[in-house]
């Protein structure tokens, strides 16, 4: 008897994750990505001798990817070697004062101490408070959200009293810490959601809690090194991947996807695993009449992420004084967030992320110079602006200017080569709904059983892998929807997980 056929839309860090996975238990598996590489944004681009990670920089709570590679029989950090990163990344603060945030927790104490006498002790009661929280609601975290009933479940009904619902991210950590400046220190991780802090509910204290607990990595060759490691294992196991090769569309039987169809063939599939972004996905490639509850008209009224500018240069000499990750957070915070997501406007004191990669890892450049990678939050593609030449020319000043904040008033003069991204790159190269590049909002009302379903309820015999359904953005929860969606996929295919 042949095996059951699985077709993964895209070759996402979701997608490689769920073909390991299905390979080992038996399918055959084809992985159709647009792109000439794997790993979506989760990869590197090389341009002119210097290596950047396109997306993801920072490797977090490694356990879920672990796992996953033990459930295969492989051992993550044998096959993707990583360094633990101490100081994990440095904060700015462009209201005075800075942190090199460590995970040795007492050093930690000293440098809130520093910063704030009367807040030491704090990040301790804050770390133990969490720990209880993380572990209340992982079995949630883990779990699949197919309707209202799954909030019953005792997991879910034990984890309430520490959802909050009534407290934002800010407000929480208003309740650990006197300082404003540490109160967005540990709630700053809200923009890996893409989200404010003070819009973003308080169950995500568990970010940062994460990363002092269980540490931030930088895996050699940057993080699209692990995307590249997963395919080959992948390859390895069986699983065919198709680069350059877009999905148009699907054949349908009904609401089941027969085959999948691209310019080059059609692909027989007893299952589908759509690894795109969700929104682009379903428009482009859904017909509208045989969606009932995402049709066209509900996903525009959802809530989208915030969008990011990004700068990649390649310079000349090296920056020792630079740590690896550093983020600026813009003097007046609040109305920085409030132009990004509630105005629509470009930021006129930006917020940024710097990372200065080749202090731990010189492999990524030539010898004598540096990668800089630059991220900027923006807004999602809005009527009030335009990324035309003029815009995006202007904007890529006022991000430079901003480096003399990280004492590099003169990065101009030391670029090599240098490619940007804009919002409307993100949707019209990377096909990104808006340009969104944090997928969904994570409000309340756009989780758990309220985000697209990973058995998705709309198709018969398709799921859904990413940032675009539960448990939601971040390298660690889109591999932690692939297991949800495998624990679910393979029993109904017969194969055992």
């Amino acid at each position: 008897m042949a095996p059951p056929r699985v077709v993964i839309v895209g070759a996402g860090p979701g997608g490689l994750a769920a073909a390991m996975q299905a390979a080992h238990a038996g399918a055959d598996v084809t992985i159709l990505e647009k792109q000439p590489w794997v790993g979506g944004r989760t990869a590197i681009q090389e341009q002119d001798g210097f290596r950047f990670d396109i997306g993801p920089t920072f490797f977090l709570y490694p356990r879920v990817l672990q796992e996953i590679f033990a459930s295969v029989g492989l051992d993550l950090m044998a096959e993707i070697p990583m360094q633990r990163l101490d100081p994990q990344y440095r904060i700015q603060f462009g209201a005075g004062g800075r942190i090199d945030a460590t995970p040795d927790i007492q050093r930690m104490e000293d440098e809130i101490a520093a910063l704030s006498p009367s807040d030491r002790g704090a990040l301790t009661r804050f770390l133990n408070d969490n720990r209880v929280k993380l572990e209340r609601f992982r079995p949630v975290l883990e779990s699949p959200f197919n309707g209202v009933s799954d909030l019953l479940r005792p997991s879910v009904l034990g984890a309430l009293p520490s959802l909050k619902p009534w407290k934002s991210l800010g407000s929480e950590l208003a309740s650990y810490f006197k300082d404003p400046r540490l109160q967005i220190a540990f709630s700053f991780q809200s923009k890996y959601l893409g989200m404010s802090p003070y819009k973003c509910p308080s169950l995500f204290s568990i970010l940062s809690y994460l990363e002092y607990e269980h540490g931030v990595f930088h895996p050699f060759g940057g993080c699209g090194q692990v995307s590249q490691r997963m395919a080959e294992i992948a390859q390895s196991m069986g699983v065919s991947i198709h680069t350059q090769e877009a999905v148009t569309g699907f054949e349908f039987q009904g609401r089941r996807p027969t085959h999948v169809v691209t310019a080059d063939g059609r692909y027989a599939a007893d299952a589908v695993i759509v690894n795109a972004d969700f929104a682009k996905a379903m428009m482009n490639l859904v017909p509208n009449e045989l969606r009932r509850r995402w049709t066209d008209q509900q996903i525009n009224q959802k809530r989208f992420s915030c969008s990011t500018f990004m700068l990649y240069l390649g310079i000349r000499g090296q920056l020792p004084e630079l740590p690896h990750h550093t983020i600026h957070i813009a003097a007046d915070y609040q109305r920085n967030l409030s132009q990004i997501e509630s105005l629509f406007q470009l930021p006129d004191d930006p917020s940024f992320y710097i990372q200065n990669a080749c202090i731990t890892d010189p492999s990524l450049a030539p010898d004598g110079h540096s990668t800089l990678y630059i991220l900027v939050p923006v807004p999602h593609q809005h009527e009030n602006f335009v990324w035309d030449a003029e815009t995006t020319a202007g904007f890529r000043e006022r991000a430079l200017d901003q480096l003399r904040h990280v004492g590099l008033p003169d990065v101009r003069d030391r670029i090599v080569t240098e490619r940007l991204i804009t919002p409307n790159h993100w949707e019209s190269d990377f096909g990104l709904f808006r340009g969104s590049t944090f997928n969904l909002a994570h409000n309340l009302g756009q989780m758990l059983h309220n985000r697209p379903h990973n058995r998705f309820e709309d198709l018969e015999g398709v799921y859904l892998v990413g940032g675009g359904t539960h448990p939601g953005s971040g390298l660690p929860v889109i591999y932690e929807s692939s297991r949800i969606t495998c624990r679910q996929l393979l029993p109904e295919l017969g194969l055992s997980i």
